[in-house]
């Protein structure tokens, strides 16, 4: 009773709120009857920050973009983004007024290519032909990358919260896919309706692939990092089969090379192949590319195999079929006008996010499919890369290309390091494993499309550049210590 006089102007708070929120709810107006969920968030996200984050982590999967719902009027990943933005604000006012952040951190080959690319956006944002869609895009970057960063590098700095991290993307996406089977099951798996049935968690079935294929290590990475209870055992099983499910009925071609691209990561890791080797190798297949370039597509001409065939393995083949897939031959479409773009301004591009407003003109009419418009409203350019090269010149390639090498090389040196002098730390090794290997396939697939300016994509892209920083900021002070002691 002492509490509940103690604390008797809150309880009487709470129940203003409930009567207001009861009321504003019967009157229709839902916007408004969300207040007092809005002030618990804001609660959360100022007094225990770690959960405000590892919340949005499990609600990443679940997020809805209010385009489905507005007409494409407000395009925005609710409730995450908005939970991201008020972290951003928070974490930038507590960097001012304390920083917290080591100088270690500022130093990182992560963090110092992300600044470039942030810098570099910026840049281009002034002139771009369409300055304020670039400053939005712009904005949306920065409240994914700072409060990921800033809050994930500090988290991670113990390892229980890198092993939640992963259970909790890996149990939103759990929940998400067992929607779309049970949504899929309605239709007979037909593929057609596999293209949408992840609505409205997704917007279609290539981000969903995307996802599904990057939970897919994450599980693998718990199941075989620590010794679980037999209950977590058959939970980790349970969600493991569930997500090769979902991988096989999304449908997307993409994703399912992406797990085979891991796999031959994994082996090149497991080797401890040099990286001035796999360098070489990748500058020797990329020169044979494009002296025969020609005879390859004479080759790939001749596939006519179509993606509407039931074979797993015809599938597969269809991936490579530039003659008659419509889907293939628009991405194709896409990334010749970027690179017609990139020509026409190679140094500041057209602007950041501008892409979709700017290549309907660079459209070759003999590259035209019957998903083409003239109107060029189809989106972005399908590559994490060549989207950059179009929107920021050279230099946009450049920082991508350098926060990718900066991702991988720092990752997986982390990962010999643990190995070798770490033995007793099998579980953190593994969870790091299974995230390079989660990053492995969602790059493979930034090769063929571009989903960094969702949610979906980015808490576990950024959230695994925190992952590795604060490790070996971990390892660091773990080295001081002993040497205190």
């Amino acid at each position: 009773m002492s509490w509940v006089k103690d604390n008797s102007w809150v309880i009487l708070l709470v129940l203003l709120f409930l009567g207001a929120n009861s009321y504003l709810f019967f009157q229709d107006n839902y916007y408004l009857s969300a207040l007092p969920l809005v002030l618990a968030i804001a609660y959360i996200g100022i007094y225990q920050t770690n959960t405000a984050f590892l919340i949005t982590v499990l609600l990443t999967p679940l997020s809805v973009n209010l385009e489905e719902f507005t007409a494409g009027k407000i395009g925005l990943f609710v409730p995450t983004e908005p939970i991201l933005f008020g972290l951003m604000i928070l974490m930038i006012l507590r960097q001012i007024q304390t920083p917290y952040l080591s100088k270690y951190f500022w130093r990182h080959p992560i963090t110092l290519a992300l600044g470039f690319y942030l810098l570099w956006v910026f840049m281009t944002s002034i002139t771009s032909s369409n300055p304020a869609v670039s400053f939005k895009f712009l904005l949306m970057k920065l409240w994914y990358i700072i409060p990921i960063l800033f809050i994930g590098v500090k988290l991670f700095q113990k390892e229980a919260n890198i092993s939640k991290f992963l259970w909790l993307y890996s149990i939103g996406m759990t929940i998400v896919i067992l929607f779309t089977l049970v949504r899929h099951s309605g239709y007979g798996f037909g593929e057609e309706e596999g293209h949408w049935v992840m609505s409205p968690f997704f917007k279609d079935h290539t981000i969903y692939g995307a996802a599904v294929a990057m939970s897919l290590f994450f599980i693998i990475g718990l199941f075989f990092g620590k010794n679980n209870s037999p209950l977590v055992h058959l939970t980790l099983i349970s969600m493991l089969v569930i997500t090769v499910i979902g991988l096989y009925f999304s449908y997307t071609r993409g994703a399912w090379l992406s797990v085979v691209f891991a796999g031959v990561v994994w082996l090149f890791i497991r080797f401890k192949v040099k990286f001035k080797y796999l360098f070489a190798i990748g500058i020797s297949i990329l020169a044979l590319v494009l002296i025969f370039w020609s005879k390859i597509e004479m080759e790939l001409a001749r596939n006519k195999q179509e993606h509407t065939t039931t074979a797993f393995d015809e599938r597969l083949q269809s991936a490579a079929n530039i003659t008659s897939d419509a889907s293939n031959l628009e991405r194709l479409n896409r990334w010749d006008a970027a690179i017609a773009m990139f020509y026409d301004r190679p140094v500041f591009g057209f602007g950041p996010a501008t892409y979709a407003f700017e290549y309907a003109p660079y459209q070759d009419p003999e590259n035209l499919t019957i998903i083409s418009t003239n109107f060029g409203d189809m989106g972005n350019a399908h590559s994490e890369f060549l989207g950059p090269l179009a929107e920021m010149g050279v230099f946009g390639l450049f920082a991508m290309i350098a926060f990718v090498s900066a991702l991988f090389a720092h990752g997986i040196l982390l990962y010999i390091k643990l190995k070798a002098k770490y033995p007793d730390r099998k579980e953190l090794r593994l969870l790091l494993l299974a995230t390079i290997l989660s990053m492995s396939t969602y790059f493979f697939h930034g090769l063929l499309n571009n989903y960094l300016d969702t949610d979906k994509a980015s808490i576990p892209v950024y959230g695994a550049c925190a992952m590795i920083i604060g490790i070996e900021i971990m390892l660091r002070k773990e080295r001081e210590q002993k040497l205190v002691d």
